[in-house]
């Protein structure tokens, strides 16, 4: 059997059983509404080298990555309490077995989660006997400030595509409320906002310069024209997705 998201089978199995209100979260009686973490530490095990664990809370889920693959369920949270849902979904990604594991051994913690402590900086799960499940470190998810290489874009085809091999694709986004970079060739810059996620990229203006090598040109007008179509950003980690307002892929990156 092909190997699956460790991730996928806790929320399906180990969860089974659990009863949990179905009433979505709002910020008003849940203090974990709208906040975004990365993990730590988790109990019993040291963290894998690899991609961050994370952790976002947000229009009544509990999602983000488990260092492999995507997950997402709903929760309940108040008065310290916390349990996530066993209606949960996620990607199937195989990834090395110490990836893997990390993941189930997350996955077990997320399950046995039933409540939560802010401390600090950091929300720790807890267990219902009081024991710390895993410990997390708040996320940045503002875009000011922050460098990225693309490493995808969408071709404006319905498909994403990699970046060829001999260019390099950057965005720079400045606090001032300028996207900068190079769109593999020549350089660009265009006005943006950013309101809690919610993003806005005006049409890039880019210099003109005709580069050699197959696709690069053709790689920039996609880059430009996706930027366009921009409409949300998310963060996990060292990664960056940049979704059109129907949540199609429109530029991946990870941080520089």
């Amino acid at each position: 059997m092909r190997p699956l998201s460790w991730i996928a089978l806790v929320l399906t199995t180990l969860l089974i059983g659990c009863t949990i209100p179905a009433a979505t979260p709002t910020p008003e009686n849940d203090p974990l509404a709208g906040s975004a973490w990365i993990l730590a530490a988790l109990s019993g095990r040291s963290l894998a080298p690899g991609p961050a664990v994370t952790l976002r809370f947000a229009e009544g889920s509990a999602q983000g990555s488990d260092g492999c693959n995507r997950y997402s369920a709903p929760y309940s949270a108040g008065a310290g309490r916390l349990e996530v849902s066993p209606r949960g979904a996620a990607t199937l990604m195989a990834c090395p077995p110490e990836l893997m594991q990390q993941a189930a051994d997350y996955g077990l913690a997320l399950a046995a989660a039933r409540a939560y402590r802010l401390d600090g900086r950091q929300l720790q799960l807890l267990a219902d006997d009081g024991r710390t499940l895993a410990t997390f470190a708040p996320q940045d998810t503002a875009l000011a400030g922050t460098a990225w290489r693309v490493t995808a874009i969408n071709n404006g085809r319905q498909a994403v595509v990699s970046i060829t091999a001999a260019s390099t694709v950057t965005l720079v986004f400045a606090a001032d409320g300028r996207l900068s970079g190079s769109a593999g060739c020549n350089n660009y810059t265009a006005a943006y906002s950013d309101e809690g996620g919610r993003v806005n990229i005006q049409p890039p203006a880019a210099t003109r310069r005709m580069c050699p090598g197959k696709g690069v040109m053709e790689q920039e007008q996609w880059l430009l024209a996706a930027l366009a179509t921009v409409a949300s950003a998310r963060i996990e980690g060292n990664r960056l997705e940049l979704r059109s307002a129907a949540g199609a892929l429109a530029v991946a990156a990870v941080r520089e």
